[in-house]
């Protein structure tokens, strides 16, 4: 009897052995969960502190009592800041490697190595049906906004950058530089062209407060701060907070798919230049007032990614032996750019992607897979 159950289940076992499993469940499969998908942003906001590497921030940092709103950032990474054509890039060359997702040379503004013009994440953002702005404390044609809204061969053609915010659907912009509106050599009044385009145009002799009061209506906003340049912070400039909460507020209430905005600190990079170390504090302290402002909207928005990065260090600039949080004691090593790795923060939906070192590139894509727009070729660099 021993013998005959013993046979019948080596039958058993080899018939079971012998039957096809459907769908098996591996072991791995149990024990691990399935990851969730990335959560899309709706809404980005990319801010640029021209100029602000890890000199100006910490100098800045202390400065405002040993504390910024840059803390408040959960990821932190670092971009290669190299342009196309030299080690050490210009404002240009990074804008336009943010804005398109390629290495170009000092001085283009949207195109490439090529002068060929490259879409913009601006540009592609208006196809899309999003909202698109931009801010500055420099002229609206200076570089960096320049970059994500126009096509030229060198960053320095201002007017025929101006002729190019014709050219686009941008929803608001705010930014200096008036006379290459409407002071030109060809004698075109380009803020006359954009009204009869639909926008609703004011310029510095009307209170920024007073404009969005008086225009609460309007579809679609240009705003000239100053003729030329706009003037430091430390000489009464005080727009930049308000300019670009009013176009958060603007674009969000007017998209049903969303809204891109850049905005600009653009004369951290100026102090820099001039080796001004109190002209780069009262700079990074204006910037950092409207970083804590968009991050207090973004924390109660919940669908918007917020970039802080600069485009490139400019001076040099160091915190000397001597010095305490109250009395720093700075130093320079120029008065051009410097070739410093640049530090990313980032907070909101998407925000996972930006952690670790990566090209000045890869800000493009990782936005654009932030919004979950389908993938792009990836540049060889």
């Amino acid at each position: 009897m021993k013998i005959a159950a013993l046979l019948l289940a080596l039958i058993l076992i080899s018939c079971n052995a012998n039957k096809t499993i459907q769908n098996p469940v591996q072991i791995d499969d149990i024990a691990t969960p399935i990851a969730s998908k990335p959560k899309t942003a709706k809404n980005i906001i990319f801010l640029i502190g021209d100029g602000m590497g890890i000199g100006q921030i910490t100098a800045g940092t202390y400065s405002n009592g040993n504390t910024s709103h840059l803390e408040r950032f959960p990821v932190i990474g670092l971009h290669k800041p190299y342009s196309g054509n030299e080690l050490i890039t210009d404002s240009a060359a990074a804008a336009t490697s943010f804005a398109c997702g390629f290495k170009t040379y000092n001085g283009a503004i949207g195109v490439d190595l090529d002068t060929l013009p490259i879409e913009t994440i601006l540009e592609e953002a208006e196809m899309k049906g999003l909202k698109t702005g931009l801010v500055a404390t420099s002229t609206i044609v200076h570089a960096t906004p320049a970059s994500y809204i126009a096509h030229n061969k060198s960053r320095k053609n201002y007017e025929e950058i101006a002729t190019d915010f014709l050219k686009t659907e941008i929803d608001f912009f705010i930014g200096g530089g008036k006379k290459f509106f409407d002071r030109r050599e060809d004698e075109r009044d380009l803020v006359a062209e954009l009204e009869a385009k639909g926008y609703t145009m004011g310029n510095y002799l009307t209170d920024l407060s007073e404009f969005r009061s008086a225009n609460s209506s309007a579809t679609k906003i240009g705003y000239l701060t100053s003729d030329a340049d706009p003037l430091p912070a430390a000489q009464g400039r005080d727009y930049l907070t308000d300019a670009a909460m009013y176009g958060i507020d603007f674009l969000d209430n007017s998209a049903d798919n969303g809204f891109f905005i850049m905005i600009e600190g653009s004369q951290i990079d100026w102090g820099g230049h001039a080796n001004n170390s109190d002209y780069i504090v009262t700079e990074f302290l204006d910037f950092n007032e409207t970083i804590g402002r968009v991050l207090d909207w973004a924390e109660k928005d919940g669908e918007t990614l917020v970039v802080v990065t600069a485009d490139h260090e400019t001076g040099g600039y160091t915190i000397q032996p001597g010095s305490t949080q109250d009395t720093l004691v700075t130093a320079f090593t120029t008065t051009k750019h410097s070739g410093d790795f640049i530090n990313v923060f980032s907070y909101g939906p998407g925000s996972e992607r930006f952690g670790g070192i990566f090209n000045n590139t890869d800000i493009y894509y990782k936005m654009r897979e932030a919004y979950g727009w389908e993938k792009k070729r990836m540049v060889l660099e």
